[in-house]
Formats: structure tokens, sequence, C-alpha cells
């Protein structure tokens, strides 16, 4: 893979993660507003350690923009999961919720494939039966965690 492949497809993978965050954004009742967009690219492109970074680097782009804004933006974000405390002004991937929407599965060797909601739903329903005798239809949610190839024994 060459480099403007890797950059295609790093851009592809921060549209995702974007889009993923604003609709659990609308779905917890909060509008995607321009200053919501303009922080989270913030977030997303920036090394900003701090409120007043991020906020420093988005009144750049937009005068508007106050502090108070940018902690209220950022509260609504940590409320959502999109951003873990741990990582501070990290955009948050470690955990997604699969059975809702499309995701994209990226390979070690950085291929992806692109699983709309159906397929998701499928293999998951044919996963969990064969393995546990499972129902999709009794499941809520499904998340999936990073974990360190360490923690789990796998070499």
């Amino acid at each position: 893979m060459n480099r403007k492949e890797s950059d295609y497809l790093l851009v592809k993978k921060v549209n995702i993660e974007k889009e993923a965050i604003f609709l659990k954004l609308r779905e917890n009742g909060f509008r995607i507003t321009n200053q919501r967009k303009l922080i989270i690219d913030t977030i997303f492109n920036k090394e900003c350690t701090s409120c007043k970074e991020i906020y420093w680097e988005a009144s750049k782009k937009d005068s508007s923009i106050g502090i108070a804004t940018v902690y209220r933006i950022i509260k609504s974000l940590e409320e959502i999961g999109a951003i873990n405390r741990k990582n501070l002004y990290k955009i948050s991937s470690e955990e997604i919720d699969i059975l809702n929407g499309e995701g994209v599965v990226v390979l070690k060797n950085k291929k992806t494939f692109k699983l709309s909601e159906e397929d998701w739903k499928r293999i998951i329903r044919i996963g969990l039966y064969e393995a546990e005798g499972l129902n999709i239809n009794d499941i809520d949610s499904i998340v999936i965690k990073k974990v360190n190839d360490e923690e789990e024994g796998i070499m």
C-alpha cells in the first residue's frame, strides 16, 4: 500500500469515527451545530491537552466560539463516551456499539472491509448462535472493547 492509499484510509477512518460521534450525539438529543463540528474536528486534528487549547485552536476558525461553549461540548462528548478522561481530549474509539449502524473491519495490513448494519447483524447472529445458541433478538447491544494482545495472552 502506498502513502496515498494509506492517507486515504486514515481520512476515511477519521470520517467514520466522526459520523459515529455525530450519530451518538443525535441519539442523545444533541443537535449537530457548526461549532460542535468544529470542536470535534479540532480534537481530531490537533494535539490539545485542555479545553483552553481546544478553545484557542477552534476560535482561530470561528471567533464566535466561547470558552463556555467548548466546556459544554466537551462535557456532552464525555457523557456519550466519545472522550475518555484517561486519554485526555483524545477521541475514544476503544468502545463502539456494533449492533447499530455500519462498521469497518481494519486488518493489521491496513486493508479495510466496510460492513453494512445488516452484514454486522448477520455475522453476529450466525456467530452467537453457533457459539452460544443465542438469538440476536434477545440482545440489546454489543460493545467491542480494544484490549492489548498481552492482556488476552495473544502473541
